[in-house]
C-alpha cells in the first residue's frame, strides 16, 4: 500500500485537522525548513459562487497586519489554478473552549494568564484600528507551551474613513455586547472589551454568565446584565468583570483601565515583539487581483488506492506537544471536537462497518477515499451537524479511525459520538491486559 503525497509549492500536504463550511484545513510542511504549518484550503469556485471575495481579502489582510505572538500568525497567501491556500502558524495545544469543557474552571491565576494574554492581543488589534468582533475560547488556541493564541478574523473589520461606528450584527449571541444586538451604531473596542469579560467569566466558572435556550430571553438578560458570578471569584475578579459586563458602552472600562487594573496587574508580564515590522499586502492583491496569471505547482501522487500511510512525525502533529498517549487514550480526549479509536479490522472492513451504522441512526452518509462525511439533526432538533471520519494506516493491521466535527455545535458533537461509539464495539480494538502499560498502545473507549 503506497503512501499518497501531495505537494502545494513547497509545502507537502498532510491530513485534515479542520473543516468549515467554505474552507479545510491540513497540517503541513515547508519541506526546505522543516516547519509544520497549518494550510486553510478554499476553493476559489465557491468564494465567487458565495460572493466571499473581499471577505477574504479583508481577513487575510488583517491577519497580516495584526502579527502579535498572541495571535496566530500568517505566513503567506498562494493561489492555484482551483483553490487559494493560506498558510497560517501551526498552533498544537487545541481550543482554550476544549480545556474548560475538560478540566471545568481554571484556578483564578491560570485564568488572569490566559486574560493578560487575550487583552494585549486584542489591545493590539485595536492599536491597528482592528476590531475582532467574535470573541469566544473557540476562537482562542493554546500553543505547546500554553500561551494563548487569537484565531479566526473572518467577521473582523477594519475602519472606513468617515465612519466612525460599527453597524453590522455579528459574532455569537452568548459572547456579543448589548449594544451590537440592538442593530445601532456600536464602538468596535467596547463590543471587544465585553467578549473578553465573558471570556474571563466562562474561564473562571466553567459556565457562561448569559445562557438561555431562546434567543429573546438571553437578549434580554444581556441588555440588561442580568447575571452573578459564583462564590469562589476574588473580590478584584469580582469588581473587573462588573466594569467589562457593563451594559451601557460609554461607561464600560476601557483596555486602558484594565491594564491598570490591579487584579490585572498582578504577575502580569506583557509579551515583547517588534512594533516596526514592515507589512507586505503584494501577495494578498497578486492572489487576488491577478490569480489566472501566477498560480504555485499543485502535485499528487498515488500508486495505489488505500488509506494514508501515517508516519511517526505525523503522529506527533496529533498530539498536545509530544504526549503520545493522547492520540490512543479516550479518557484523555473525550473532550475534544476531534477524537479518535483504533481498529484490528481492515480498512475496507471499517468503512462498511461505519456506513452501516451511520445509515441505522438515519444520517445521511458520503464516502470516498477512506474518508466519511455524516450528516444529521442535532439531538435537540436545533440544527444540523456534520461528523468527519478518516480511516489512517499507523502500522501493519493497525488502523486509526480520526473522527472530526465538521458542522454544529460541539457539545452537541460528543452526544452523537458516545451513542455512535457504542454501536461501533465488533471493530473497536482493545488491547490485552499485558499491554496496557504501554502509552502508546492504550485504546481509546467510547
Amino acid at each position: 500500500m503506497k503512501k499518497v503525497t501531495r505537494k502545494v509549492g513547497k509545502y507537502e500536504v498532510g491530513r485534515t485537522v479542520g473543516e468549515g463550511t467554505f474552507a479545510k484545513v491540513k497540517f503541513a510542511k515547508n519541506t526546505e525548513t522543516g516547519e509544520s504549518v497549518a494550510m486553510k484550503v478554499l476553493a476559489k469556485s465557491t468564494i465567487l459562487k458565495h460572493r466571499m471575495v473581499d471577505q477574504i481579502k479583508r481577513e487575510i489582510s488583517i491577519m497580516k497586519i495584526v502579527r502579535h505572538p498572541n495571535i496566530v500568525r500568517l505566513h503567506e497567501v498562494l493561489a492555484g489554478q482551483s483553490k487559494i491556500y493560506i498558510i497560517l502558524e501551526f498552533v498544537t495545544g487545541g481550543e482554550l473552549f476544549d480545556k474548560i469543557v475538560h478540566q471545568g474552571k481554571l484556578p483564578e491565576h491560570g485564568a488572569r494568564r490566559y486574560f493578560q494574554q487575550l487583552i494585549d492581543a486584542v489591545a493590539h488589534c485595536h492599536s491597528k484600528g482592528v476590531y475582532h468582533r467574535d470573541l469566544k475560547p473557540e476562537n482562542l488556541l493554546l500553543d505547546s507551551y500554553g500561551n494563548l493564541k487569537v484565531s479566526d478574523f473572518g467577521l473582523s473589520a477594519l475602519p472606513q474613513q468617515g465612519v466612525g461606528l460599527l453597524r453590522t450584527t455579528c459574532g455569537t449571541p452568548n459572547y456579543v455586547a448589548p449594544e451590537v444586538l440592538g442593530n445601532q451604531g456600536y464602538d468596535g473596542a467596547a463590543a471587544d472589551v465585553w467578549s473578553c469579560g465573558v471570556i474571563l467569566y466562562v474561564v473562571m466558572a466553567g459556565y457562561l454568565p448569559f445562557d438561555e435556550t431562546d434567543l429573546p430571553t438571553l437578549y434580554k438578560k444581556i441588555n440588561a446584565a442580568e447575571f452573578s458570578c459564583p462564590y469562589w471569584f476574588s473580590h478584584g475578579a469580582k469588581s473587573l468583570i462588573h466594569k467589562i459586563l457593563d451594559p451601557n458602552p460609554k461607561t464600560r472600562i476601557r483596555i486602558e483601565g484594565i491594564r491598570k487594573d490591579p487584579w490585572f496587574r498582578r504577575n502580569y508580564a506583557p509579551v515583547e515583539h517588534r512594533e516596526d515590522e514592515e507589512v507586505n499586502l503584494d501577495d494578498v492583491c497578486a492572489v487576488f487581483d491577478d490569480i489566472e496569471d501566477q498560480y504555485v505547482a499543485e502535485q499528487s501522487e498515488s500508486n495505489e488506492a488505500g488509506p494514508l500511510i501515517m508516519n511517526a512525525f505525523e503522529m506527533i502533529t496529533l498530539s498536545q506537544g509530544l504526549n503520545l498517549s493522547a492520540l490512543f487514550d479516550r479518557r484523555q480526549d473525550y473532550v475534544k471536537r476531534q477524537t479518535r479509536f483504533v481498529s484490528r479490522k481492515p480498512a475496507k472492513v471499517i468503512i462498511s462497518t461505519i456506513e452501516a451504522v451511520a445509515e441505522s441512526m438515519s444520517l445521511k452518509v458520503h464516502t470516498r477515499c477512506y474518508k466519511t462525511r455524516l450528516e444529521g439533526i442535532s439531538t435537540n432538533r436545533t440544527g444540523q451537524f456534520a461528523v468527519v471520519l478518516e480511516v489512517f494506516e499507523v502500522a501493519p493491521s493497525l488502523f486509526m479511525v480520526d473522527v472530526r466535527k465538521a458542522a454544529g455545535d460541539t457539545l452537541e458533537y460528543h452526544k452523537f459520538y458516545k451513542n455512535f461509539c457504542t454501536k461501533l464495539e465488533n471493530i473497536i480494538w482493545k488491547p490485552t491486559e499485558g499491554m496496557t502499560s504501554s502509552s502508546l498502545l492504550r485504546t481509546m473507549t467510547c
